[in-house]
Formats: C-alpha cells, sequence, structure tokens
C-alpha cells in the first residue's frame, strides 16, 4: 500500500468512516467521539502523511458540514495530532506495530504469545498516550475559545456535559476542560487504538491477497 493513489483512497474511506462512526455515536447518544479509529488504521498501513490527510479531513468536512464557527476547525488539530503520536509508537515500536518491516521467521509458539501481549500493551500505552494528549490540546484550544467569546450550546463537544459536575463555578477554566475530556478519551482513545490496529491488519490481509 504504497502508491499515491492507494493512499488517497484510504484516506478518503478512513475520513467517510470517521465521519460514520461519529454519526452512529451520535445518533445512540454515547459519550464518545469515535473519529480518530480509521486515523490509526491509515497511519499503520499507508504512513504519516496519509493518516494526518485522513484525520484533517475527517475534522474538515465534519465541521464544514455541521457548522459551529470558524473557531471550531481549530479542533482539527487534535485529529492530526492523533495521527503524529501514533507514528511516534511506530517508530517506538515497530516489531509491534509497523507492518512495513520485512517478515520474521517462522516463531515458535511461546514466541508469538510475547509478540501478541506486548502488541496488546503497546496498544493500551498508544490509547493512554492519545488519551492524555488530546484531552490537553482539545483542553487548551477550548480554553482559548471560551477566553474570547461564549460559544452556542454545543459547540465545545460532550465533555462540557460533565464539567458542571465535576468542578465548580471559580474552578480555573483550562483544569476544567482538560480533565473533564479525560474520561471521555480514556474509553474513545482505547477503541481509536484496538480498533484501528485491527482494521489496519484487516487492510494488510487484503492488500497480500492482492499482491499489493
Amino acid at each position: 500500500m504504497h502508491s499515491k493513489v492507494t493512499g488517497l483512497f484510504l484516506s478518503l474511506a478512513g475520513a467517510a468512516l470517521n465521519l460514520a462512526l461519529n454519526r452512529v455515536t451520535f445518533a445512540y447518544d454515547l459519550p464518545l467521539h469515535m473519529d480518530t479509529v480509521l486515523t490509526v488504521s491509515v497511519i499503520l498501513a499507508a504512513g504519516l502523511f496519509w493518516g494526518v490527510v485522513c484525520g484533517a479531513l475527517t475534522s474538515i468536512i465534519y465541521f464544514t458540514i455541521w457548522f459551529r464557527g470558524w473557531e471550531a476547525y481549530l479542533f482539527t488539530l487534535c485529529n492530526i495530532a492523533t495521527a503524529f503520536i501514533t507514528w511516534l509508537f511506530i517508530r517506538a515500536f515497530p516489531r509491534e506495530l509497523s507492518f512495513r518491516q520485512t517478515a520474521p521467521p517462522a516463531l515458535l509458539k511461546s514466541s508469538r504469545l510475547n509478540l501478541a501481549i506486548g502488541r496488546i500493551v503497546v496498544l493500551m500505552l498508544l490509547s493512554f498516550a492519545l488519551c492524555l494528549a488530546v484531552s490537553i490540546l482539545g483542553g487548551f484550544l477550548a480554553a482559548l475559545i471560551l477566553g474570547f467569546y461564549t460559544p452556542p450550546a454545543g459547540v465545545l463537544g460532550i465533555s462540557g456535559k460533565l464539567s458542571d459536575t465535576l468542578f465548580t463555578y471559580d474552578s480555573p477554566l483550562i483544569l476544567v476542560e482538560i480533565v473533564s475530556r479525560i474520561p471521555i478519551n480514556i474509553i474513545d482513545r482505547l477503541i481509536a487504538a484496538l480498533g484501528g490496529y485491527g482494521i489496519a491488519l484487516v487492510l494488510r490481509g487484503l492488500a497480500g491477497r492482492t499482491g499489493e
């Protein structure tokens, strides 16, 4: 999966599926974003550039269709940050995450088990890193926006529903915006890491069958 056409196709399809997953959670009133699962998949399958394209397109299309003010486009940085952090993990843990390395020799059963456990641990660490990074970045952007004006209800997303119950009125705004995102992102980014890897694994299998 190294051609530009394939990368572009994966990015467009990934953005579309990210939006579809997000709309499903919205339809069922689930407290999740689910807009980065395919961003993780595209990075694993096609590399950083196309992962960034997928993440950026997801947010840009979303905030264009469901327009919430020009300032909402700043949150595109959260999806792009997801791409970069995932890429850093691939570089740090190539044995567990990289699909581009040469296939290793046949492994013993115990070695395969160790690799599988290591992969799960790394994906868990990735989800934790994504949770912290996106919560901090998203909270900072939200606080920045709120520092200039009060947007219409719902513009800053579902994390706002938690802030009233977690904090008092005089709590620091940036702390409120960051911490109120963490409970949602713990689950959301865990699904993104594990689900994104699973989808990338399927894409790898399909690519192998077609000879790419």
